[in-house]
Formats: C-alpha cells, structure tokens, sequence
C-alpha cells in the first residue's frame, strides 16, 4: 500500500511539473544553392565562368505562448561563410521577438527595421547575379543597407493597412558609429489589384559625414502579374547618388515564373560614375522544394577621368548568365 502511495504521489508530481512546464514547439528549415555563372567583361578578371555557393543556412525557431499571451519566438540562424570552398559556418542571426497586442520587439542580432518595409525592383527577381565592379562605389540596386549586428527594433501594430516599425543599434560604448533605422508599408486594394507603397531609410553616425540611405518604392499585383517601381538615393562622403529601377513577373499556369527589370544609379557628386543593368529571369519548380533559375543581366558602368576615384575604380560592360539550383528543407 506505502508503494502504491509513493508511486501514486510521483506520476501526480510529474504531471504537474509537465502542465506548468512552458513547452516550446521547434521548426528546423535549411536552404541552399548551386550557382553557375558565366561572364562576357571588359574586365579580364572578371571574364570566365565559376561555381559558387548561394544561399546556404539553417534556421532554428522556438515558439511558444506565455500564460499572459505574449508569443515568443526564438530565432537562430546559420549560415556558411565563403562562396566556392563552403567556408566556415557563422550565426547569421539570433534573435528574440516578443508578439502581443502592443506590436512586436525583436531583441538581438536580425536585420534593421528597414528591411521589412523596403519595396525595390529586385524583390520580383530571385536570383540577381553579383555584379561587383572592380572597387567600385556605385550602387548595384535600390535595396536599403542593413546587417544583423546586435539591436532592438520595435514593429507597430497592424493599423488597417498601414504596418510601420523602427530598429537602433549600438555599435559600441565609445559610440560614433550608431545605426538608426525605419520604414513604413500602406496596403490597399483598388480596381480587383492589390497596391502597396513603401518607404524606408537607414542613418549611420560617420565621424565625418553621417550616412543617409533612403527608398521608395510601388507595387501593384494584379492576378498573376506583379508590377515594381522604385527609386531612392544614398548619401555619404563624397557620395550622392540617384537610383531608380522598375520590374514585372509573371506566374504561368504551368508555375514557370518570368521576370524582368531595369536600375539605374547615377553619383551627382562624381561626374560621370553611373552604372546601368537590365535583365530577365525563368524560374521553374522542378519539384517540391527544387527549384531551377537562369538569370540573364546586361550591364554597364561607366566612369570618367574627371572623376576623382578614377584611378581606384574599372569601367566594366558585360553580360552575365547564371544558372541557380536551389533547394529547400
């Protein structure tokens, strides 16, 4: 009977230990890409072809919900570093997001609050070839800058269809080098398409002029066709650029994507840097979670004597081909 009692006592104790035990449900996805690319340069190190790794992680997350309703979510993200030999693996983020009815904050490593809202051209483009002049300063597309340096950032509550949020990070206690960032989306349906306007900007303290990189962006999507414009400007030392771009996709019945854009970025403050692209995109599913994308890209950056970075910088005209394999986990 004293057996039966002490066993009885236990089973009792590890189910309350159990239900008062916040159990948190865990997701595990990974990602990664073959990329081969073949360049036509003016550049004769840039002309050739070469394999390379594309987007390789592994993201963890833990979620659960606390007896007051907060959700909180952990995220933790590896990724390789090094894009022909695998390189070294590194945390590419690790944050912690608190959800309730006041919004979201998101505590640690993770991108800037920018990045949620930014609307550029090469958001309908999935696989954008790097085409990195030779030290060039230009900018390749209008994305906003962001890292995912240690920071917090605040996300609004949905407001109808406006969603808005606002991120800091400390770069140190010596300071100097701080990053303030923020962006807003407004969201509306007109004429049977879904319309959304973005706006987005990032600060960085310089100690000798502060970095101000700001964008704007549309984007109409109508069925199976989307439709993006964007435009913004970047602004340092000895650096004010104008940079537009627009694109389109659209979905066949078959799930084979289309894709098309042109940029355009121009330094006012550098007479004669400016830098041109264009070009199209077939993706299609192979197969649940395998997916093929040939990339084609036509560019041109041009640069003159009278610039006075002429003798660091190449001009460069080219095409690029690049086929990506990509699979998800």
């Amino acid at each position: 009977m004293r057996k039966l009692l002490l066993g009885t006592t236990a089973l009792a104790a590890a189910a309350t230990l159990t239900a008062n035990t916040a159990l948190a449900d865990v997701t595990i996805s990974g990602s990664y890409e073959f990329k081969y690319l073949s360049r036509s340069s003016n550049t004769s190190t840039l002309d050739g072809t070469s394999m390379s790794h594309g987007d390789t992680d592994m993201v963890v997350n833990f979620t659960t919900k606390t007896d007051s309703g907060l959700d909180l979510t952990y995220r933790y993200d590896i990724g390789a570093v090094g894009s022909t030999d695998g390189g070294s693996l590194t945390i590419d983020e690790a944050s912690l997001a608190i959800a309730g009815g006041f919004g979201k904050i998101v505590l640690g490593m993770d991108d800037d609050a920018a990045d949620a809202y930014n609307i550029d051209e090469m958001d309908l483009i999935a696989e954008e070839p790097a085409a990195t002049m030779a030290s060039s300063s230009i900018s390749l597309n209008s994305s906003i800058t962001s890292d995912d340096a240690m920071k917090v950032a605040y996300h609004l509550p949905a407001m109808g269809g406006l969603t808005a949020g606002v991120s800091h990070t400390d770069r140190g206690a010596a300071g100097g080098s701080d990053t303030t960032s923020y962006g807003a989306n407004y969201s509306m349906d007109a004429a049977g398409a879904s319309i959304t306007l973005g706006y987005a900007a990032v600060q960085d303290e310089n100690s000798t002029q502060d970095v101000d990189h700001e964008s704007m962006g549309l984007k109409v999507v109508s069925g199976d066709i989307s439709l993006i414009l964007s435009q913004g400007n970047y602004e340092a030392s000895d650096e004010d650029r104008d940079n537009s771009g627009g694109s389109i996709s659209y979905t066949m019945p078959n799930g084979m994507t289309l894709g098309a854009f042109v940029f355009k970025s121009e330094d006012d403050k550098d007479v004669g840097e400016e830098y041109t692209a264009s070009g199209a995109e077939i993706q299609y599913n192979i197969a649940s979670g395998l997916k093929a994308t040939i990339t084609v890209v036509d560019y041109d950056y041009k640069i003159t004597a009278a610039n006075h970075e002429s003798a660091n910088t190449t001009a460069d005209s080219g095409t690029m081909t690049q086929l990506t394999i990509g699979a998800s986990f």
